[in-house]
């Protein structure tokens, strides 16, 4: 049947949409707010061992002032991923993405203000961090977000261009600032080296603010009754209750819809391979705080030139970036080919595998170093690598599995809970860092002892995922054109 002419035309039309006005203002905005927090963070563990807690640089102290820093850090850490699902909570029920953007990031640039006069006074600075981490963490949610508001049906096939330097404006800003930050903390001191993230935080507020007039605002939709966290808890309620011969998810059914209870559903199931998530980011997140304070006893010489410690961490996201298009265009189509079909779970398996083996190598590495050697950060960058690698395996792919396995009524809600597994991972290392700091029972795990303690810990996290993710079922939901959630498939991996 020939088609429609006006449809044909409608078709033309929308293909001839423009990037939105705002975009600019967004990537900007990114890019800015994304250099300072990595730049703050690039120097945070050394800075916080050599001001406040080993300034002497006496060797009886090291463990214990390493273990503090690790501590304050994870700690950081910790708090801004929780924020995320606070913060998305403001913006979609009370105040909209706008308000919660713009003046959290006033609070934001005001607790990088705090951190450059504060760099003689731990609780001060410890203020700073609070505030930078609950201002970080509570636009996360909502920045990302704001790009798709963006969109209609004019310019919607220009999405993924948008969406994708959006992702490179993030890693450019985190490049940039881990390579420049760690220089002026070395030429000229903490204050100028904490200063400078907080001018970029400015610098990203007001251009976001001039954006102001050309974004699309979604106004807040109120507390709405069938939300994940309700639903939940009318589920437990049926759990404990006689429900007349009716299941738990048929008593929840006849108080929230039904549609409403299978997105529940998934959540439970995709929470059952979240479980062994937060033990990656626990350890993913020593690359930049551990792995840093280790690099200042090795031999920093790369191709003639001595970089700062604090700099080597640049290598993750180049490692990130140039290996990103090489296994969606190459590595996983091989092996799908030769009869290995890298399903999401096979694929998060593998990177918990690859992690494990990057602090493998940092655990030899420190033992040299416990030994008086000098190793080469060469070894090092190798364990960057296979680390990077694991990341994109994990991170990525649990993205992806997080998106997939959730209706659209529970998308948003799925990834606040990727968010809170960092989250977690970073409360157990600082949990673990504040017993040894305090002469607990991990006291003993120093050195490279450390670093096996978390390979021994990864190792077991493995071989239980391995057992349980043969068994989990898959239920996966696309959003058609429609926007209603279809079901695609319901499979069981082999």
């Amino acid at each position: 049947m020939a088609p429609n002419t006006t449809d044909v035309l409608t078709d033309i039309e929308e293909k001839k949409g423009k990037f939105p006005k705002a975009v600019p203002y967004i990537i900007g905005n990114e890019a800015a707010e994304r250099f300072s927090y990595y730049g703050m963070r690039a120097i945070l563990s050394t800075f916080l061992v050599a001001q406040f807690f080993n300034a002497t640089k006496d060797p009886a102290l090291t463990a214990a002032a390493e273990a503090r820093s690790n501590e304050l850090v994870h700690y950081f850490v910790a708090l801004a991923y929780f924020m995320p699902l606070v913060g998305g909570i403001l913006a979609d029920s009370f105040f909209g993405k706008y308000k919660v953007i713009f003046y959290v990031s006033i609070l934001y640039t005001i607790g990088h203000l705090i951190l450059s006069l504060a760099t003689n006074n731990l609780s001060l600075f410890t203020v700073g961090l609070i505030v930078i981490a609950i201002s970080a963490g509570g636009i996360k949610s909502s920045v990302s977000a704001n790009v798709g508001d963006q969109f209609d049906k004019s310019n919607k096939h220009l999405m993924s261009k948008v969406y994708g330097w959006f992702y490179f404006s993030i890693n450019a800003g985190s490049v940039f600032s881990t390579i420049l930050i760690p220089y002026l903390y070395k030429e000229y001191g903490a204050d100028i080296a904490f200063g400078v993230p907080g001018i970029l935080m400015a610098i990203a507020t007001f251009t976001f603010w001039l954006g102001r007039k050309k974004y699309v605002r979604v106004p807040p939709s109120g507390l709405k009754k069938e939300n994940f966290f309700f639903i939940v808890i009318e589920y437990f309620k049926q759990l404990f209750s006689n429900r007349n011969g009716k299941t738990v998810w048929q008593a929840v059914a006849q108080k929230y819809s039904a549609k409403s209870a299978d997105g529940v559903k998934a959540v439970f199931r995709v929470l059952a391979v979240f479980a062994f998530i937060p033990i990656f980011w626990a350890m993913w997140d020593m690359c930049l705080a551990e792995w840093v304070i280790q690099a200042e006893k090795m031999d920093l010489t790369v191709f003639g030139h001595k970089y700062i410690a604090e700099q080597i961490q640049t290598v993750n996201p180049i490692f990130v970036l140039s290996c990103i298009p090489l296994f969606t265009y190459f590595v996983y189509p091989f092996f799908d080919r030769v009869g290995l079909k890298t399903t999401p779970l096979r694929r998060i398996g593998a990177g918990l595998i690859l992690t494990a083996l990057s602090f493998v190598i940092i655990a030899l590495i420190q033992e040299k170093i416990d030994a008086g050697g000098h190793p080469s950060i060469w070894w090092q960058i190798l364990a960057y690598f296979v680390l990077s690698v694991g990341e994109i395996l994990v991170s990525i792919t649990g993205l992806e599995y997080a998106y997939t396995q959730a209706p659209k009524s529970m998308k948003s809600t799925m990834n606040a809970i990727w968010l809170l597994t960092v989250s977690v991972g970073n409360l157990f290392v600082a949990a673990m860092n504040g017993n040894i700091a305090s002469g607990g029972y991990f006291s003993k795990f120093t050195g490279a002892s450390y670093y096996w303690l978390y390979v021994g810990i990864l190792s077991g996290f493995i071989i239980v995922y391995l057992l349980v993710s043969s068994r989990l079922k898959e239920k996966s939901y696309i959003v058609g054109e429609d926007e209603d959630a279809a079901l695609l498939a319901e499979s069981k991996e082999p």
